[in-house]
Parts: structure tokens; C-alpha cells; sequence
């Protein structure tokens, strides 16, 4: 294996999380430059996470015979593009409509990136691999959101999208340069797709992850216009949360990268869901206080990330075969758990309901605790 081709997978990610968490950054900027509500800005993330819960999925279906290589460097192409057109939309929904199409190119990349990630690494070092190539998801919440937060505020919205078309066509040539060509899966057929959702525990591990992100996400999708409503913070204190979360989520899955394969993906998903509940919690307790909203988004951000990684480790663990199919599913239900917190938390945030987005938050991620307790594996089976 290429010692820098997951790097490049890295930094795939890094652009593809950008991409689909940017605009929470910036809500505030996005409704006042486009003039419409926060509510209606939300909707970038809540019906680009629609297009994604379904784009996933088909891509992989319908790509799943190109090689690797020139699948993700032509995919990073179009977003970069895309966003390069965003910087200039006239509108609201013309800014809408770049989105959902852009979205609907790069929802393949992350479970192509695993799943090529899962063929390069030899079994021994599959789980850490594979998280380690989700770790651009981290660095982009851990330093693309604070500057997103930063430059829209400074510079205006457009030079956000600006900055992550640079970013994508940087990670292209990247991509391009260290992927070994001839990179091919499994072709994924119908029958692929019957035989996972009869596996009790791959539709199980599916929703641990619907759960384990919509509780997050009806927070997190406000998280700028809940503080400066409920403290007035300014643009750099709420860009210094999301780097707290951000920075804390890239320690938390590096973590869970170096423990995985000794610990096995069960035990270091439930470390991490418990993790996140104590964040999510210690975010409503402290609702309203700074210095305890940012010790809540330590533990938040140290649970939120990994999970979603151990999640990949265990579900391609469970069929290593149809690895980038299922992982193409939990990209699905990731973003179906975007939608769903988002879209209630945009509900409550309306009515100025602030208590209720964290009663729900709380309510979805100890679900995802009682799911993943279900999932336990037998003694006699090996943990992953």
C-alpha cells in the first residue's frame, strides 16, 4: 500500500465534510446576505442531507465498477467546480440548487474512500486505516468550521465557497497523484443491497448511527444563532466552540484509530456513544454559560466523530465483501440523522423551544446507548 495514498483519502474527506457541514458555520451570513430566515439558510443542511441519504447509496450502486482512482478524483472535480459556482450565486435557490447537485457528486465520496481504504490496508490494519482516513472529518470540524465561521464573517459568505473550491481541486491533483490505479471492489448489485438489510446486524448498526447523529445535529445545526441569542457571542467566540468541537473530535478519533483493533470496534463504539451523551447532556445542563457549554463540547466533540468511524470499522467488519455498499448505507443513515436533527431542531428553534432541542438531543443519542448494548457480540464471536 502507498504509505501516502490514505493521506489523500484524508484529505478527500476533510473537503467532503467541509462541504456538507459549511453552512452551519455561517447561517447567520447566509440569511442576511441572501435575506431569509435562519430557519430557511438551515434548509441548505437539511435538504442537502436529504439529496445525500439517497445519493449515497445509488452511487455506489451505479459506480461501484470504475476504478477507484479516477471515481474520486473526478468526483472531487465536480464539487470543486460546484462550489466555485456557489461563490457566485445570484439567489437563495439558485445557491440551493448548486448545493443539491454538488451534493449529490460528493455523496459517494466517503464510502468510496473507505472502501477503497478497507481494499489497500492489509486485515490487521483495516479498522485503523479506515479511521484513520475518516480523520478529515475531523479536521474539518476541528479547523474548516472555525474558519468558516471566520471568513464568512469577515470577508462574506462567497469567500467560503471560494476557499473550499480551491480546497477541492487541491485534494483532485492530491488524490490523482497518490491512488494506486486499478482500484476495484466488489461490484455492487441488487442482490448486494437484499442481502445486507437481511443482516439483523448491519440494519441495527444503521440505526445506532441514524440515532447517534440526530440527537447531535438538532443542536448543532443552530449552534451559532442559539448562542447569540442566548448570550450574544460574537463570531470568534462561536468559531472558538466549533474548534473546540472540532479539535476534540480529531483527538477523540485518533484515539479510537490507535484502540480499535486491540479493543475491537464494539467496545470503542460504546466508549464513544457514552461520550457523547455526557457532551450533549453537559451542553443542556450548562445551556447559557459559556465556560460550561464549552466543557460540554469536549466530551461532545470526543464522542461525536469516532462513533461514526467505528461505525464504518464494524459494519465493513460484518460484511468485508460489500464494504463500500454498507458503507455507503451508513453514509445514508448518517445523513438521514442530519436531516432529521436538523429539521426538528429548526422546528423548536422557530418557537424559541431552545430546552426542548436538548431534551431531544439527549433523547436520541441514549437510544443510540440502547442500541449499541443490543449489538454486544457473543464471547465466542471476535469483537468488530
Amino acid at each position: 500500500m502507498n504509505r501516502f495514498a490514505p493521506t489523500s483519502l484524508l484529505i478527500g474527506n476533510f473537503v467532503t465534510g467541509l462541504s456538507v457541514m459549511g453552512p452551519a458555520g455561517m447561517l447567520g451570513e447566509l440569511s442576511d446576505g441572501l435575506a431569509v430566515s435562519v430557519r430557511d439558510a438551515s434548509l441548505l443542511i437539511t435538504f442537502g442531507a436529504a439529496v445525500l441519504c439517497i445519493g449515497s447509496p445509488l452511487t455506489a450502486w451505479l459506480t461501484s465498477r470504475f476504478d477507484r482512482r479516477i471515481l474520486l478524483t473526478s468526483t472531487l472535480v465536480i464539487v470543486g467546480l460546484a462550489h466555485a459556482a456557489s461563490a457566485l450565486a445570484p439567489n437563495y435557490y439558485s445557491l440551493l440548487a448548486l448545493r443539491l447537485i454538488m451534493l449529490a457528486v460528493v455523496a459517494l465520496f466517503t464510502p468510496q474512500a473507505a472502501g477503497a481504504a478497507a481494499l489497500m490496508a492489509p486485515p490487521s490494519h483495516r479498522g485503523s486505516t479506515m479511521s484513520f482516513v475518516f480523520l478529515g472529518w475531523s479536521l474539518s470540524a476541528a479547523f474548516g468550521l472555525p474558519l468558516v465561521t471566520y471568513f464568512a464573517s469577515h470577508f462574506g459568505w462567497r469567500s467560503v465557497f471560494a476557499l473550499s473550491a480551491t480546497a477541492a481541486f487541491i485534494a483532485a491533483i492530491l488524490t490523482a497523484w497518490r491512488l494506486p490505479r486499478g482500484l476495484l471492489g466488489a461490484p455492487v448489485e441488487l442482490k448486494t443491497w437484499r442481502e445486507l438489510f437481511r443482516n439483523p446486524l448491519i440494519v441495527t448498526l444503521l440505526v445506532i448511527t441514524i440515532m447517534q447523529t440526530s440527537g447531535p445535529f438538532v443542536i448543532f445545526t443552530f449552534i451559532g444563532p442559539v448562542m447569540t441569542k442566548l448570550m450574544n457571542s460574537s463570531a470568534e467566540t462561536i468559531a472558538s466552540v466549533f474548534f473546540v468541537w472540532g479539535i476534540t473530535g480529531l483527538i477523540g478519533n485518533i484515539f479510537a484509530s490507535r484502540v480499535v483493533d486491540s479493543w475491537g470496534g464494539w467496545k470503542t463504539s460504546l466508549t464513544c456513544t457514552i461520550l457523547l451523551l455526557a457532551g450533549v447532556t453537559g451542553w443542556a445542563l450548562g445551556s447559557g454559560v459559556l465556560a460550561a457549554m464549552l466543557a460540554a463540547t469536549v466530551f461532545w466533540g470526543l464522542g461525536f466523530v469516532p462513533s461514526n468511524s467505528m461505525q464504518q470499522v464494524r459494519l465493513a467488519a460484518a460484511a468485508p465483501a460489500a464494504a463500500s455498499a454498507s458503507v455507503s448505507l451508513n453514509t445514508s443513515a448518517l445523513y438521514i440523522g442530519q436531516a432529521i436533527g436538523s429539521g426538528i431542531g429548526g422546528m423548536f428553534y422557530v418557537r424559541d423551544m431552545i430546552g426542548a432541542m436538548n431534551i431531544a438531543a439527549i433523547a436520541f443519542v441514549v437510544a443510540a446507548i440502547a442500541l449499541v448494548m443490543v449489538t454486544r457480540p457473543r464471547a465466542a464471536v471476535q469483537p468488530g
